[in-house]
């Protein structure tokens, strides 16, 4: 995700938040309070519009949501939520102070709208996700959002996966950790077909099913998995 994509989602949780607090918003007033062109505004607006937010236009007023409209937290599945939460420790890592605390705060708002189950999972994924600073860019992967999801529920899940010798192999993993490292994603996940916690690196994930049976929880945090085994 990049600053500007994550500019943009804190600038639209914080319009939704400006509306609920606010009967009646100009696009010149939101303009200035994000410090973006009125242009930019019509375009937030109408992609909220287009998400389904019940905003009205006031012809030559502002705008306003529909009376008695919350942001609810059936708007939110458990995998948005914890792309949502989890692009909130990339954001930490910019360097401008002013945005960090905006983002951190609109988060803090999605998180209170968010049911318990959904929050403890997004915790547990936040203390098992690891970031550095990516300098050449994400290499292909199509697998993150279903191995949170697999993470968070404890979910076996089966993968078809190449390793550096172009040997494939059919794995069940039980996930633990995701971890960002300069020049890609990876997964580490206890591998039945080793006995052992492995890496595997997303983009050499060429299939990826996730499985309704469930395994035990690993008893550990990251770091004293890290501490144990490395």
């Amino acid at each position: 995700m990049s600053d500007n994509d994550t500019k943009r989602l804190s600038r639209l949780t914080a319009i939704i938040t400006q509306l609920q607090t606010k009967r009646l918003l100009t696009a010149t007033e939101l303009a200035d309070k994000f410090s973006v062109s009125v242009r930019t505004i019509y375009r937030d607006i109408r992609a909220l519009e287009q998400a389904g937010i019940p905003i009205f236009t006031e012809e030559g007023k502002g705008y306003s949501l529909m009376d008695g409209y919350r942001l609810p937290p059936v708007m939110f599945t458990e995998k948005q939520a914890n792309a949502l939460i989890v692009a909130e420790q990339l954001v930490l890592k910019n360097k401008d102070a002013s945005f960090v605390k905006d983002y951190s705060e609109a988060i803090e708002k999605i998180k209170a709208v968010l049911g318990n189950p959904i929050k403890d999972k997004a915790d547990l994924l936040v203390g098992r996700t690891r970031f550095s600073q990516n300098i050449n860019g994400d290499r292909n992967s199509n697998s993150l959002s279903d191995l949170q999801f697999a993470l968070t529920n404890f979910c076996v899940t089966k993968i078809e996966y190449t390793n550096e010798a172009e040997k494939t192999t059919n794995r069940l993993i039980e996930p633990f950790a995701l971890l960002s490292t300069q020049e890609n994603w990876l997964l580490v996940a206890w591998c039945r077909l080793r006995g052992d916690f492995r890496f595997f690196r997303l983009d050499r994930i060429k299939s990826l099913h996730v499985l309704g049976e469930k395994f035990e929880p690993h008893q550990m945090t990251l770091q004293e998995y890290f501490d144990k085994y490395h």
